[in-house]
C-alpha cells in the first residue's frame, strides 16, 4: 500500500570549526544519514542540512594563534570537515557554514521579533576581564582553584575533581587561559531572553513526544528550579554578529548556531527554487527533526524552541537524542590510540565498516555506543562478508556461465520469497524509529536464511547433473533475488555497496519495487565487492591514532600493620591523596531489574536507573540477594567508574556493598526521599 508523501526536513548539530571530525561526531552524522536516506528511498521529499558552527571566542583566539583571519580559518575547516563528512558518503543536501549572510538575518529577525513581543531585557552584571587582552573572558577560558572542594587548575564553570559547577567569579586565584593575567571584574550590560515566560509552552512541548522520555525527566530539572533568563550576548571583541542597536554587543554563538540550520536550509532553497517557508511556519503539514548528543540537549529542548515559539516560527516535530561513542569499552584517549579523528579512519578501513557497526548498535535510547574494534572486525566480517555478499557471489556464477547470465522466469521457493518480501515493513519501522540495531538483526536473520536455502539446494552439486540444470538455475536466480531484498533493505545504511549490487544486478534498488522480482532479467559479472577486515589494520589504525604523552609516576605505598591485626589479613590498599578520592562520583541508583548471568557463580546482572540514563552493572552479590529481593530497590553506585567488558557482556559501573563476604554482604540502601542520579556526597 502506498504511503503518501511526506515534506520532512533534517538536521544534525554543527561540528564546531575549530578542529577535526572524529568517530565521537561520524555517529550522530551515520545516524542522521542513514534516517535520511531511508526516507528518501520510500519515496518522501526529504532534505537534510548542515553547517560549520563558526563563531565564539575560541574560534576567534584560534586564528589569531595560526596568523590568519577567523573567514580563513573557518573556511579551512569547513572545507575539510564537509569532505570527511562526504568521503564517510554522509551526503547531505547542503552542508554549509553559520558565518554567512542568510544567518545574519535570520539572527536578526529573530531577535527583532522576540524583542517586540516583549522578551528581551537588559541588566549590568559583572564579569572577569583579561586587563592584558582587554576582553571579558567566557567560562571556559578561565582557570584556577575550585572553591568547592580546592582542586587546583580547574575550568571556570566546573571542577573535574568533584563535579561541582559554579560562576567563574567564585573560583579562587582565577587566571586568564589566554593571557596568564589575572583577570579583574568589570561591569558590562548585557541582554537576556525570558525563557520563564515559556514554561508552559516548553512543557507542553516536551510531553508531546517530541524526544526521548529519558531526556524529557532530566529536562524537567530546569522547571524544579525555575527557569532562569539567558544571557544572549557578549562583549566586543567577539567573532560573530553584532546585535540589532547595540554596538559593540554580539549574539552569544549558541544563539546564531541553530538559528543555522534555517540558514542553511534557506541557502539551498534559495539555489534550488524551493520554498523555505512552509518548513518553518506554523500550522504546515511539513516535519522538522534534529540528531543531537545528549550534551547540548537544553540548549536544543529549552532555549531553542522557546526562541522559535516567541518569534512566530514552528517548533520541532522530533528532537533525536544520542548518547557518545566509547571505544574498547572507556572513553576515547589519545594516549591509547581510540581518540580516532575520521581522516585516520579513512586512511585504514573502509567507511562502510563503521557505517555498518554503528547502525548495528544504534537504537532510540540515549545510551552510549561502544566502539568494540575485536567486535568490529568479527560482525563485518561475519555479516556483511560472510553472510550478506556471500550470497551473490556463490550464486552469480553459476548464472553467467552457464546461463548466459539471465535468471530464472519464477521463483523456485514462492514462501522464501514471501517471507523476505513481507519482512519490509517491520524493517521500514524500525528504520522509521531510529531502532536501526534491531533493522540490522532483522535484516541478518533473512541472510542466514538464504544461505541456509543455498546450502540445502546444493547448487555445486546439483550443475553436475543433467537432469538437474533447471533446478540450479532456479535455486541460484532465487539466491540472487533473495540478495537484492537484503541489499535494498541495507541501502540507507551502505550506500556504496549498493551501488555496487546495482551495478551486478543491472537494476535500480528501490523500495517500491520490493514486490517485483528481476526474474527473467539479465545480470552482470559478479565482482568482489568488500574486503573482509584485517585486525592488523585496526592495529595500525591505533598506532596511527597515539599521542605519546608522558606518563606520569603514581608515588603510593601500602602502610605497614600489626602481624596480629586484621589489616593483616586484608591489608589496606596504597594510600591515596583527597584529590584522587574526590574523582569518585558516588549516585543514587534504582534497580530497575536484577537477573541471573547463566554460567557465572556468584554474579547477577544489574540494570541501574540513574534518572535519564540506565546502566548495565555485573555484581558479585548472588551469595547475599536474589534478583527478586533487589528488583525496586535503590542502593548507590561509583557512577564515573570506566566501562569493563566481562565474559558475559559489558559492565558500565560498579554497586557498593561491605561484608566480609557470602551471605554477609550488604548493598547501602539510600532513605525514601532519594531519587536516581542523585549525587552521594
Amino acid at each position: 500500500m502506498a504511503q503518501q508523501q511526506r515534506k520532512i526536513l533534517v538536521t544534525s548539530a554543527l561540528p564546531y570549526a575549530n578542529g577535526s571530525i572524529h568517530l565521537g561526531h561520524l555517529l550522530e552524522h551515520i545516524q542522521t544519514d542513514i534516517w535520511t536516506r531511508f526516507q528518501k528511498l520510500r519515496g518522501h521529499e526529504c532534505y537534510s542540512v548542515c553547517a560549520d558552527d563558526a563563531h565564539g571566542t575560541p574560534v576567534m583566539l584560534k586564528a589569531q594563534e595560526l596568523g590568519i583571519t577567523p573567514e580563513e580559518m573557518v573556511g579551512q575547516t569547513r572545507a575539510e570537515h564537509h569532505q570527511d563528512l562526504l568521503d564517510f558518503h554522509v551526503d547531505y543536501d547542503n552542508y554549509y557554514v553559520t558565518h554567512s549572510d542568510e544567518n545574519r538575518e535570520l539572527c536578526e529577525n529573530i531577535y527583532n521579533r522576540l524583542n517586540d513581543a516583549g522578551y528581551i531585557s537588559k541588566r549590568t552584571i559583572e564579569q572577569l576581564y583579561d586587563p592584558e587582552k582587554e576582553m571579558f573572558l567566557p567560562d571556559r577560558f578561565v582557570k584556577g582553584t575550585c572553591p568547592k572542594c580546592g582542586a587546583e587548575d580547574q575550568n571556570g564553570d566546573s571542577c573535574d575533581v568533584c563535579s561541582a559547577t559554579y560562576s567563574p567569579t567564585e573560583v579562587k586565584n582565577p587566571r586568564s587561559v589566554v593571557s596568564g593575567a589575572t583577570p579583574v571584574l568589570r561591569e558590562s550590560e548585557h541582554y537576556f531572553f525570558d525563557l520563564p515566560q515559556f514554561k508552559d509552552m516548553l512543557e507542553g512541548w516536551l510531553n508531546s513526544g517530541a524526544i526521548q522520555a529519558e531526556m524529557v525527566n532530566k529536562l524537567k530539572e530546569w522547571f524544579e528550579g525555575g527557569l532562569q533568563q539567558w544571557d544572549i550576548s557578549r562583549d566586543a571583541p567577539y567573532f560573530g554578529f553584532e546585535i540589532p542597536n547595540a554596538p559593540g554587543k554580539y549574539f552569544y554563538v549558541w544563539v546564531d548556531a541553530p538559528v543555522g540550520y534555517m540558514a542553511s536550509f534557506k541557502n539551498f532553497c534559495s539555489q534550488n527554487n524551493l520554498d523555505f517557508d512552509p518548513f518553518w511556519e506554523k500550522g504546515t503539514d511539513t516535519e522538522l527533526y534534529h540528531f543531537i548528543g545528549k550534551d547540548i540537549t537544553y540548549f536544543h529542548c529549552l532555549f531553542w524552541p522557546a526562541m522559535l515559539e516567541g518569534a512566530g516560527y514552528r517548533t520541532p516535530t522530533g528532537v533525536n537524542v544520542h548518547g557518545f561513542v566509547t571505544v574498547n569499552g572507556a572513553k576515547m584517549s589519545k594516549s591509547k590510540g581510540t581518540f580516532i579523528k575520521g581522516r585516520t579512519f579513512l586512511e585504514h578501513l573502509d567507511p562502510e565498516c563503521l557505517r555498518y557497526y554503528y547502525a548495528s548498535k544504534l537504537n532510540d535510547a540515549v545510551s552510549d555506543i561502544d566502539l568494540n574494534f575485536e567486535d568490529f572486525v568479527q560482525k563485518v566480517n561475519s555479516d556483511l562478508v560472510g553472510k550478506v555478499v556471500n550470497i551473490a557471489s556463490r550464486c552469480a556464477g553459476f548464472i553467467s556461465k552457464r546461463y548466459n547470465a539471465t535468471l530464472s522466469a519464477t521463483a523456485y521457493d514462492s514462501a522464501l520469497l514471501e517471507e523476505f518480501q513481507q519482512a519490509a515493513d517491520g524493517i521500514a519501522d524500525a528504520y522509521e524509529n531510529r531502532r536501526y540495531n534491531k533493522a540490522i538483526r532483522d535484516i541478518m536473520a533473512l541472510a542466514d536464511k538464504a544461505n541456509q536455502f543455498i546450502d540445502a539446494q546444493a547448487p555445486w552439486v546439483t550443475v553436475k547433473d543433467e537432469d538437474k540444470q533447471q533446478q540450479t538455475q532456479d535455486v541460484c536466480s532465487l539466491g540472487i533475488e533473495l540478495f537484492r531484498l537484503l541489499m535494498l533493505y541495507l541501502k540507507p545504511v551502505l550506500p556504496k555497496l549498493s551501488e555496487q549490487a546495482e551495478a551486478f544486478l543491472n537494476t535500480e534498488l528501490v523500495w517500491s519495487e520490493i514486490n517485483n522480482p528481476i526474474f527473467g532479467q539479465t545480470i552482470n559479472k559478479f565482482k568482489a565487492m568488500l574486503q573482509r577486515v584485517d585486525a592488523k589494520k585496526v592495529d595500525a589504525l591505533i598506532e596511527a591514532s597515539k599521542e605519546n604523552l608522558k606518563p606520569t609516576e603514581a608515588k603510593a605505598g601500602a602502610p605497614m600493620v600489626d602481624e596480629n591485626s586484621p589489616l593483616a589479613k586484608d591489608p589496606i590498599s596504597p594510600e591515596i591523596q583527597f584529590d584522587d578520592f574526590a574523582k569518585v562520583d558516588l549516585r543514587i541508583a534504582k534497580i530497575a531489574k536484577a537477573e541471573h548471568v547463566e554460567g557465572a557463580d556468584k554474579l547477577l546482572r544489574l540494570q541501574l536507573d540513574l534518572g535519564g540514563e540506565t546502566r548495565q552493572v555485573f555484581a558479585g552479590i548472588k551469595s547475599a540477594y536474589s534478583p527478586e529481593e533487589l528488583t525496586g530497590k535503590m542502593t548507590v553506585m561509583v557512577a564515573n567508574l570506566a566501562p569493563r567488558k566481562m565474559r558475559f557482556g559489558l559492565s558500565e559501573g560498579m554497586v557498593l556493598a561491605a561484608g566480609p563476604g557470602g551471605s554477609d554482604l550488604w548493598v547501602l540502601e539510600p532513605d525514601d526521599g532519594a531519587q536516581p542520579g542523585m549525587r552521594v556526597k
